[in-house]
């Protein structure tokens, strides 16, 4: 069973008190060692005792972790690593969510360490740590909030061969989350013939997943659609296939119409209502058919997750007019729009000062923000734009507080289509008010604007994103490209789903696929292959906005599959709407699944361990029975009947996407 330790308990260190005897005595046969009290082990000594080694004398750098690095010897902050006023010379200061593998190779007999949150967050974060070994579960805290004694925990590791060490939050998001593994001791085994060492996944090939797109003509995307009558409409039909395309349609409502070269629908819907479009497209090598339902009706935007691209990941404040035009060529250019990605959103640094009647201004990287916009729109994609609710952006540029009806109005000139509305300066101590003034002010002009609020999940903005007219908010800080952070992000969402909808999402930010970097250098993404199918599929169960941050105009065949693979964007483009939560945990291995529109289930087993594990989907945990239908959506391949459960092999930090059951689609 799992084991914790108070500093405090005596009854423990008396436990303890025969097994450290033995085993810091490496030097002598174990039977003859003399009785040591753990008590008397220096965990915040400089030097280890005989026969032990600090664990931060090993390479951390493999070590994965959501904000921040590990620090040997410090807290995450640099700073002398303190628990309860206590200094440690050695231990590893990380940040949750974290995780550490180490092989052991049979070197090491016991692992000790004291666990808290450090001194220096002043009494704030929650987290809990995990001790993992060979796969199980051998110790593990409760959850510890700041200002808690710290716990000793000790595991035996005779034989082992791999121990994982473990911070997760405490469910309440990752603020302040500065974890201390501190001390921590591997009391290493007599006769050993190797010391332990860091263990890293290992760099793989990119795993087999559908590639290329067929040649006869198919129609992607979105199958509902919602815009606000008497406001500009603008909707490119999703399609691939070999060229020339032709388009038409049947039943559009009035006031719309669609240019047969292009499939662009352009107009303003006169009413409200809803109508069932039915769309075709024909070219050399045959045609297709699909049904798209337009909403006619007031905050009817973003019935689907937003599908687009954002500036950020990729340029950062090195953003201007030309790599957004370039960004909008690529869109089409790569066929991504063709699967039903739209958005084109510049983040911050576009703004420069207001003018003497407070008129906001764009800087001289943007000289001409509704031409811009106009480019886009030829094109049948939308602009995004990026504002704050303080005074200033994030990146310290011109913010929208008091101005909130004059910038409103300003984007609606222009023709912007999407709004990210990012907290940074904002002083406000009611986290809804500010959100509410500019829901207003884009409720007052004359065109449609998806709102995306920023908010980084402070004061749990998913139970109230929707009341204050978000389409779209943030639940987490800012994701990098590596394995801790998106890993952190995406499996700490579960619970968030029950309060997402049509209209309405949970938001754990951009895609960190494909070559990005925050700013004029560039580099391939950081996570490997397999996390790279991970990332995309927690976003799609999920119902997550689908924002890709990488130059689109150097995509590699496996990037461009991963994005495009209609299949899987299928799940996240479900009109039903209804996101999936984690229904089973077991080990490393988790199944998240969700209910689909056509009566199936899309699930998704997935292996947070480093190595290839079993994982099992059971009907009884997703809400099917008897023998169902598998489809495998990365590979596009039926993998035949299945009776009660579903047993497939996951690679280490990968999953495997299913749906479950037979189609019968609606419309």
């Amino acid at each position: 069973m799992p084991q914790v330790w108070t500093l405090r308990n005596a009854v423990v260190a008396a436990r303890l008190c025969a097994c450290a005897a033995a085993l810091l005595c490496a030097a002598a046969p174990l039977a003859a060692a003399p009785a040591l009290d753990p008590r008397s082990i220096d965990l915040s000594g400089a030097d280890a005792p005989r026969g032990c080694l600090w664990l931060d004398a090993i390479d951390l750098s493999g070590m994965e972790q959501e904000w921040g690095s590990p620090h040997a010897g410090t807290s995450v902050d640099g700073n002398p690593m303190t628990l309860a006023g206590k200094v440690y010379r050695h231990g590893i200061g990380t940040h949750a969510h974290s995780e550490l593998a180490v092989e052991l190779k049979g070197a090491a007999v016991t692992f000790i360490a004291v666990c808290g949150l450090d001194d220096e967050r002043k009494g704030l974060g929650s987290i809990t740590f995990h001790v993992r070994v060979d796969g199980k579960t051998v110790a593990e805290t409760a959850v510890l909030r700041g200002g808690d004694a710290p716990q000793m925990l000790t595991a035996d590791l005779t034989g082992a061969r791999r121990m994982s060490l473990l911070v997760s939050d405490g469910g309440d998001g990752i603020n302040n989350d500065h974890a201390d593994w501190a001390g921590a001791l591997l009391v290493l085994a007599p006769g050993r013939t190797a010391d332990p060492q860091a263990f890293s996944v290992p760099v793989e090939p990119p795993p087999p997943i559908a590639s290329g797109t067929s040649p006869a003509p198919a129609i992607h995307g979105p199958r509902v659609v919602g815009a606000t009558p008497r406001r500009p409409f603008l909707f490119l039909v999703p399609a691939t296939g070999e060229g020339p395309l032709v388009f038409s349609a049947r039943n559009l409502p009035e006031g719309l119409v669609l240019d047969p070269a292009t499939g662009i629908i352009t107009g303003a819907l006169r009413e409200d209502g809803e109508w069932f479009a039915e769309l075709s497209v024909k070219g050399p090598r045959g045609e297709a058919r699909r049904t798209l339902m337009i909403v006619g009706g007031t905050h009817k935007l973003a019935l689907t997750p937003p599908l687009g691209w954002n500036s950020w990941n990729v340029w950062a404040g090195a953003i201007d007019d030309a790599k957004v035009r370039q960004a909008a060529d690529w869109m089409v250019k790569s066929g991504l729009a063709g699967h039903g990605f739209q958005y084109i959103n510049i983040d911050d640094t576009w703004e420069a000062d207001r003018d003497a009647g407070g008129e906001i201004r764009t800087n001289r990287k943007f000289p001409d923000m509704k031409a811009l916009a106009d480019y886009v729109h030829a094109k049948g994609l939308k602009l995004g734009i990026y504002s704050s609710p303080g005074p200033k952006t994030c990146a310290g540029f011109e913010g929208s507080y008091g101005h909130e009806q004059q910038d409103a109005a300003a984007w609606a000139r222009w023709g912007i289509d999407y709004v990210k509305y990012d907290w940074c300066s904002c002083k406000s101590k009611d986290l809804k008010e500010p959100y509410e003034i500019m829901r207003a002010a884009l409720d007052a002009v004359d065109r449609d604007i998806v709102y995306s609020l920023c908010q980084y999940g402070m004061g749990k903005v998913w139970e109230w994103g929707a009341e204050v007219g978000g389409n779209c908010w943030r639940t987490t800080g800012d994701i990098t490209d590596s394995w801790g952070s998106m890993a952190g992000i995406g499996f700490g969402q579960d619970g968030h789903e029950k309060f997402a909808s049509p209209g309405h999402w949970n938001d754990p930010d951009m895609l960190v696929v494909g070559t990005l970097g925050w700013g004029p250098s560039l580099h391939p993404t950081k996570l490997k292959p397999n996390e790279q199918i991970t990332h995309m599929t927690l976003w799609c169960l999920q119902s997550s906005p689908l924002l890709i941050g990488c130059d689109l105009s150097q995509m590699d065949r496996f990037t461009l599959d991963l994005l495009t693979n209609d299949e899987v964007l299928a799940v996240n483009q479900d009109p039903l709407g209804k996101p999936a939560g984690r229904t089973t945990e077991d080990g490393r291995c988790e199944v998240w699944s969700r209910p689909l529109w056509d009566g199936t289930k899309a699930v998704g087993l997935f292996n947070r361990g480093p190595s290839a594990e079993k994982a099992t989907a059971k009907w009884q945990h997703i809400g099917a029975s008897g023998t169902q239908p598998v489809r495998d959506l990365w590979l596009q391949k039926d993998l035949g009947s299945f009776t009660d459960s579903f047993t497939a092999t996951v690679p280490g930090h990968g999953a495997v996407l299913v749906k479950i059951g037979t189609p019968d689609e609606p419309w």
